[in-house]
């Protein structure tokens, strides 16, 4: 059972620390709630407390794990399908099972497809998505802001372009 206090992803909206469970009526349902907060964007969420299950939520990352999930952003990309809409229904999947590694996978292969041709904007949307939704898992994980995360990552991509 989660705690008030705990780091947490929430798929599709990134990374939160729960700071508090209340009861609530929605619809004339009184249950209660995990109220997260985001820390990028200051975004507050409720989430009902027996619906954790269904929506993914899940702890964050260990700091340890941090250099795995920044790897992938090096290593070369996937093989883009060539249809737009498959390839975005692929990489919106991947980021809604809330698994940060396939989050990973779709900032680095959006990114390096936009650096060869522009993405659509659509895809331009999915990847800030990706991108919020790591960079706010990171932040959580090893304990620093979001600039440097995002610095280190731009690093990543740099080193991944140069095949180093």
């Amino acid at each position: 059972m989660l705690a008030v206090g705990d780091k947490v992803v929430y798929p599709m909206h990134g990374a939160g620390i729960i700071e508090a469970v209340e009861e609530h009526e929605v619809l004339g349902l009184r249950q209660h709630y995990y109220i997260l907060t985001m820390p990028c964007g200051g975004m507050r969420v409720m989430i009902p407390m027996n619906n954790v299950q269904n929506v993914g939520l899940r702890g964050v990352i260990a700091e340890t794990e941090v250099e795995s999930v920044l790897a992938v952003l090096s290593t070369a990309p996937t093989q883009a399908c060539a249809n737009w809409n498959r390839r975005f229904n692929i990489n919106l999947a991947k980021i809604k099972s809330g698994d940060i590694y396939e989050v990973a996978e779709v900032v680095r292969n959006l990114t390096m497809q936009d650096r060869g041709k522009k993405l659509s904007t659509g895809e331009r949307r999915l990847l800030d998505t990706a991108k919020q939704i790591l960079v706010s898992e990171l932040v959580l994980a090893c304990d620093k802001n979001a600039e440097s995360i995002s610095e280190r990552m731009d690093e990543m991509f740099c080193l991944g372009a140069t095949g180093n």
